[in-house]
């Protein structure tokens, strides 16, 4: 059980809001365990079933009636005006996921309706896994050992197809000052690296105190050997990273997708990497999944990854632990620490 939790919740200052889970129910078993579904029964009234998958139901419309609070994750509907005319009394929604950009609508924000989500900890192994990515793109090792099993290469042959295999003195490139990427920055300061960043939105100053170089676009993808993106997904950037941008990075280098699918074009992207002279780590894409013939199931300067790099299994306690503190603070009529606004949301993943 946390420290944040009281010894009597109810007591003075506190109340014991109305409230129901929503989400799938895997994201259900994985995210609350029993030390969870204790800490929440003592947080939060709560009839059984503890959660709904689905919300056009007649028992659904009972349960929303009655509730104050809404703890959702993966698999909850949008919250539209047909929904929330179900729920008078419902005065904060809980993301124990990360963006909550599929769920808010802006009905949610017309009938103010504060909104926590757990980007921060979905962070956390996002940048873990992009660390080691980072890691092992310099030294080729994802490239070199599909080659090898394959023996689409000579053990001889492999700086010679893949390039320079080191990260001592390399240059890494960061796309998006975002929660991850400044998370990512963070952990590059442990490698002999110099590290770029490209965020047009962000005060330079910031990029540097946390030991990095803030540059253009451009400059990054041009002096960088392993280029990591780690924008959100908008209008504004969808193919950010298109043919043009391609042709400017260092023959040899790789780009990391941990990102969005959409920030990347990928039919760009296959032409460069089917020539040999990019390599690419992505663990998103554009489609999701990529459709059967694509060429980067096959390329050996290729790694895919079905979209793992955050919380899996027991990962996702990180969210719903944090989700129980932000009961906590509305409980005890505290502001929320993972609050998000409609503004914050116009340019979040």
């Amino acid at each position: 059980m946390s420290a944040l939790t009281p010894a009597h919740p109810s007591g003075t200052g506190a109340h014991r809001p109305k409230a129901v889970l929503v989400m799938l129910p895997r994201a259900f078993r994985e995210q609350f365990g029993p030390a969870e579904h204790d800490r929440l029964h003592t947080l939060a009234q709560v009839d059984e079933p503890v959660h709904l998958t689905r919300l056009d139901t007649a028992e659904a419309h009972a349960r929303l009636a009655e509730v104050e609070v809404l703890i959702t994750s993966w698999g909850c509907p949008p919250l539209d005006a047909e929904i929330l005319d179900h729920a008078p009394n419902l005065s904060v929604v809980l993301h124990a996921a990360g963006t909550v950009r599929a769920l808010v609508t802006p009905e949610v924000w017309r009938r103010g309706i504060q909104v926590s989500n757990c980007a921060d900890e979905n962070a956390i192994p996002v940048a873990e896994f992009t660390l080691a990515a980072i890691i092992m793109a310099g030294k080729k090792a994802p490239f070199i050992a599909t080659a090898a099993r394959t023996g689409r290469a000579a053990w001889t042959d492999y700086r010679k197809t893949f390039g320079p295999m080191t990260n001592l003195d390399t240059t890494v490139g960061i796309i998006g000052f975002s929660k991850i990427g400044r998370r990512v920055v963070q952990r590059l300061r442990t490698l002999e690296v110099s590290t770029l960043v490209y965020d047009p939105l962000v005060d330079p100053e910031e990029i540097r105190a946390a030991g990095a170089r803030p540059a253009a676009l451009g400059e990054v993808l041009r002096q960088a050997s392993t280029v990591s993106v780690h924008a959100p997904a908008l209008p504004s950037t969808r193919h950010m990273i298109g043919a043009a941008e391609l042709a400017q990075m260092a023959d040899h280098a790789t780009l990391i997708n941990t990102a969005r699918g959409s920030l990347v074009d990928t039919a760009a992207l296959e032409t460069e990497c089917a020539s040999g002279r990019l390599n690419a780590i992505l663990d998103v894409t554009d489609p999701e999944p990529l459709p059967p013939g694509s060429v980067l199931y096959d390329l050996p300067n290729v790694m895919l990854t079905p979209h793992i790099a955050g919380s899996q299994g027991n990962e996702t306690l990180r969210m719903s632990r944090n989700v129980l503190d932000e009961l906590q603070r509305y409980a005890t009529g505290q502001p929320l620490r993972s609050a998000v606004t409609a503004t914050e949301l116009e340019v979040m993943a």
